[in-house]
């Protein structure tokens, strides 16, 4: 008794607690037959699945409908070979998260609060309140610009959809949540007839997906493109979303395989969506002569003066993207905001139990659609302000990621091995290359991105080493205590995080402490920047 006190001690909200309530099936927590025949084992990962599917599907939202249409209208299908790259980008990015939280019992903003000070977290999850709700905002903008499709008043659809996304979360039962979010993941279903009515050409999809190649060759639009194809489809709130939401399904390591499993899934489904969209944006440029669209909705009448089947159908799938993405990313805030202020924040709760909890979901949804419906309000510009911010924060989401999941006082015997310390390093090195030159191009225009990209590349590769080096160095240097000297004794599958009070402090070395106050200095300066880039655009400069 004394061990399970111990290892369920560090859990913040009691209801994170008890039996396992997913969409398609239940696990008591004294159940123990979970993987000895392969029914238990189907009927199991029934039950486990949710957060992976759901953190996947949700990536695809509004934004991620535009930026794959787009690519699709400028380039064919020459760009699809990305969205295969991007795939081990997700799963291992994901997986990192499901250790955190099945082994942890806690949060990602809590951890990054805790293990690292008050200092860095409150710089991380404050900008992740306003990356959010910013893209909140272009959620509401997506299903505004699909009701014009279908001649609707935003004014009718936009508060019907706020009012619906309330009343998803607000049940008060983590499995009606659940079930709710996978009735409109089974709508994004549609994507297969919308595709087989945009005529695909199989060949040429085959031969892009393993041949990497640009139509029209290296320019800056194209690489501006791929950045966004990456921005919009690899978002810091995913990471925060999926380790809070199996922190609230109550998955312990156990379960870590199914877990993983379920995150593989959603990666391969969010990745033939994206495909999907990216062909029938080609298809739109192709029967409407067109190649300059200007949104999403555009897209739709374009489609739909070919066939008014194919043109509503492609506006269903950015209303539903639209809704599971705010319903994922504006969770992901109220789970952070429960996590830093030590809240009840779990769907287990109803909203008597919890009020805060769901009176900051209930808020942000309300005043981004509030400002949806303000005549004249600057949408484009907030659209833009979103990738920029995105590709700027998405590199020290990751970094953090990293460090937490090399922590042995956090993750014992889960911490990352070597070869996935490589695999992410290079993911934080691409990611820090592609931040650079969006962040370059956002800020002056004129720039030329070939050449940008080239000599960012260069000193990547240095600094890639240099942090390598210094990893190896954090996690060699961490204490091993008697206490996690003991624990690391026990099986993996029962291992827990103690109470995090009882955790040695993280003892950075001078490289990495160098390294961080540069990850500083770089996000402080590039929000200072994009804030006076901002002021220009809003002033027509």
């Amino acid at each position: 008794m004394t061990n399970e006190k111990q290892q369920q001690s560090a859990v913040l909200d009691s209801a994170h607690l008890g039996d396992i309530e997913g969409a398609f099936g239940r696990i008591s927590i004294s159940d123990s037959e979970t993987g000895s025949t392969l029914k238990t084992r189907l009927l199991t990962l029934l039950a486990i699945v949710g957060p992976g599917i759901i953190v996947m599907v949700g990536d695809n939202d509004a934004g991620g409908v535009a930026t794959y249409a787009q690519a699709g209208q400028s380039y064919g299908y020459s760009l699809l070979w990305t969205l295969l790259f991007l795939i081990p980008v997700l799963i291992v990015n994901q997986e990192m998260v499901v250790r955190l939280g099945a082994v942890t019992g806690v949060g990602h903003a809590r951890l990054i609060n805790e293990r690292f000070g008050r200092g860095w977290g409150w710089f991380s999850v404050g900008d992740l309140f306003l990356l959010n709700f910013l893209t909140l905002v272009t959620e509401f903008i997506g299903i505004a610009l699909a009701a014009d499709y279908f001649n609707v008043s935003k004014y009718i659809v936009v508060p019907t959809a706020a009012v619906a996304l309330i009343a998803i979360m607000a049940s008060g039962s983590f499995r009606r949540w659940e079930r709710a979010m996978f009735v409109f993941i089974a709508i994004t279903v549609l994507q297969l007839p919308m595709l087989l009515m945009a005529q695909p050409r199989w060949g040429e999809a085959a031969r892009s997906f393993v041949t990497p190649r640009i139509s029209g060759g290296v320019t800056s639009d194209a690489v501006l493109l791929i950045i966004a194809i990456v921005g919009t489809t690899v978002a810091p709130w995913q990471l925060f979303f999926q380790q809070s939401n199996i922190v609230d399904k109550r998955i312990t390591p156990r379960f870590i395989g199914y877990e993983r499993a379920d995150t593989v899934i959603g990666a391969f489904v969010v990745v033939i969506g994206a495909a999907a969209l990216v062909m029938v944006g080609d298809f739109a440029a192709r029967v409407s002569g067109k190649t300059d669209f200007i949104d999403a909705g555009d897209v739709a009448h374009l489609l739909g003066a070919h066939s008014h089947a194919l043109g509503s159908i492609f506006a269903i799938v950015l209303i539903d993207a639209s809704i599971v993405g705010a319903a994922a990313v504006t969770l992901a805030t109220s789970y952070a905001f429960g996590d830093v202020f030590g809240l009840k924040h779990s769907l287990h709760r109803g909203f008597k139990d919890a009020k805060a909890f769901y009176v900051s979901y209930c808020a942000m949804i309300a005043l981004a659609a509030a400002i949806v419906l303000i005549p004249g309000a600057p949408l484009g510009l907030i659209t833009t302000a979103v990738q920029a911010l995105a590709g700027l924060l998405l590199p020290s989401a990751t970094v953090f990621l990293l460090l937490l999941c090399n922590d042995r006082e956090v993750l014992g015997p889960w911490v990352n091995r070597p070869w996935l310390n490589a695999v992410a390093a290079l993911i934080v090195g691409v990611l820090l290359l592609l931040s650079g030159i969006l962040m370059a191009t956002t800020l002056f225009s004129n720039l030329d991105v070939v050449a940008v990209t080239e000599y960012l590349a260069g000193g990547l590769v240095a600094g890639a080493a240099i942090g390598m080096v210094a990893l190896r160095w954090l996690s060699r240097s961490q204490p091993a205590t008697a206490q996690t000297n003991s624990m690391d004794t026990r099986p993996r599958e029962t291992w827990r995080m103690p109470p995090l009070a009882l955790l040695e402090p993280v003892r950075w070395n001078a490289g990495t402490r160098l390294g961080m106050i540069a990850l500083r200095g770089y996000l402080v300066i590039g929000a200072i920047l994009l804030v006076v880039k901002a002021i220009q655009l809003g002033r027509g400069a």
